[in-house]
């Protein structure tokens, strides 16, 4: 933060009242804020570094439990953000905040690409290596992201998705020439935003997601000619057809208005009795009748026609997931219904 800058936000305002707290006292503060808003609000520290100390004095003047005695010079940062969350919710609970802290600032760094076409996008990119090109896709909405991939030739798609699952941390400093250098290619002006950067198979994950039944097909298969134990790793953290058994009844409910019979048949083939019984459970009883009867006339398939099925579902289900309206439980130990 500069020191001519003369207002602050709302959230900008809670972060400066935090920062200008005693370590204890700030934390029984951040103990009340849910993983949402202490993610944003721990965002707003990180960039609020130091805080020109009339401006702090004037933000601290609106908050009537606080006593000011002199001056104050507000010191935020990384470290500070760190220390505070991990004080209020521990040390697990803080570096998940912190890597969904990470991840946004890293996306507003690419948030010039947003209106753009994913053919633009990689025109963009055209000639770039792996590396730089796997940069800018983790941190592209997925969806986006996904779109990009899926219209590189096979064996450029394969290096990306590997650059992208093998990433580490970037410096600010490389990220900055990424964009400066895409910026201008636009005709955008370069920004200067404090950034820091994650990468790492989730990015890779979340885009796979979004990819319809024959990328994702394709690219799983190529990634495992090459590293079958990322391919693995990869395969495991994904959503799954199967995975509609952690869903809530009521979740399962919403997810199947929007599958045609047809659909819901043809992805049952050869499925689990867990998933069936879920499934079955959550349709209504004329509902039942018709998949019984849709089931019946369908016969033998082909074991891909049952996995296109399958991937329309789990794409309807990572939809309904991002836009907030259903929650699906990852936990390594939860357990399938029997």
């Amino acid at each position: 933060m500069t020191e001519t800058q003369t207002s602050l936000t709302g959230t900008q305002k809670v972060a400066v009242v935090l920062m200008n707290m005693d370590r204890q006292r700030a934390t029984e503060v951040m103990k009340q804020f849910n993983d949402v808003e202490a993610e944003v609000i721990a965002g707003e520290i990180i960039q609020l570094r130091n805080v020109d100390p009339a401006l702090a004095e004037t933000t601290l003047n609106e908050f009537h439990e606080i006593t000011l005695k002199g001056r104050r010079l507000s010191r935020g940062g990384h470290e500070f953000a760190v220390g505070l969350l991990e004080a209020s919710f521990g040390a697990e609970r803080a570096a998940g905040v912190m890597n969904r802290v990470a991840t946004s600032m890293a996306g507003k760094a690419f948030e010039f690409l947003d209106p753009s076409e994913p053919g633009d996008v990689l025109n963009l990119l055209d000639g770039e290596m792996p590396q730089t090109i796997a940069l800018v896709l983790a941190h592209l909405r997925r969806d986006q992201a996904s779109a990009v991939l899926a219209g590189m030739e096979p064996g450029l798609r394969t290096d990306v998705a590997q650059c992208i699952a093998t990433m580490s941390s970037a410096t600010p400093e490389a990220i900055r020439v990424v964009t400066d250098t895409l910026k201008l290619r636009t005709g955008k002006i370069v920004a200067r935003e404090s950034i820091e950067v994650v990468g790492g198979i989730q990015p890779l994950v979340d885009i796979i997601n979004r990819a319809d039944a024959a990328t994702e097909r394709a690219l799983l298969e190529s990634l495992e000619e090459r590293d079958p134990a990322l391919a693995e790793e990869i395969r495991s953290r994904m959503l799954t057809f199967a995975d509609i058994v952690k869903l809530e009844s009521r979740d399962v409910q919403q997810v199947l208005r929007g599958i045609d019979t047809n659909t819901l048949a043809m992805a049952m083939k050869g499925t689990s009795d867990g998933v069936v019984e879920v499934i079955r459970a959550n349709l209504s009883e004329r509902n039942r009748d018709v998949l019984d009867d849709e089931t019946k006339s369908l016969g033998p398939v082909r074991m891909r026609q049952v996995e296109d099925a399958r991937a329309k579902i789990v794409r309807a289900i990572r939809d309904m997931e991002a836009q907030g309206s259903i929650t699906v439980q990852r936990d390594a130990d939860d357990e399938y219904v029997n």
